[in-house]
């Protein structure tokens, strides 16, 4: 079984929003797998802003985007697995690309808990931390 290319194409369109000073933002599906701060979900999706300024521990491996922000002046710990991307963009000019959702599904996890965000439990590490 092959890779998808779905997180090499978030982290590169992540770079080239940053790249050419834009602010990539993405949408993302929510459901229980997905932590994020509800009050902001509507429609089971959520728009973030992925850019340095307002998320500078962006983590995007090739099964979860995590990073730490804050909403509303209280920090969160944001956990969205790469599947439920729907779209990355730049806001300034609208560009980017969609996605097909695709469901994570915990019995195709890991047997290793600690390579999925259980409450409170920090994953290991895996792909390429992007920083700027």
């Amino acid at each position: 079984m092959t890779t998808s290319t779905k997180p090499y194409l978030l982290r590169a369109l992540y770079e080239w929003c940053v790249d050419n000073s834009q602010t990539p933002h993405i949408v993302a599906w929510v459901n229980e797998h997905t932590r994020v701060p509800m009050q902001y979900v509507r429609d089971n999706e959520i728009v973030l802003n992925i850019g340095p300024a307002a998320s500078p521990n962006v983590s995007i491996d090739n099964e979860w985007i995590h990073f730490s922000a804050r909403f509303g002046g209280v920090a969160h710990e944001i956990w969205i697995p790469v599947g439920h991307v729907v779209s990355i963009f730049a806001r300034e000019s609208g560009e980017g690309m969609g996605f097909e959702v695709e469901p994570w599904q915990p019995e195709s996890a890991p047997s290793n808990k600690s390579d999925t965000p259980p409450d409170g439990d920090a994953p290991k590490k895996k792909g390429l931390k992007l920083v700027k």
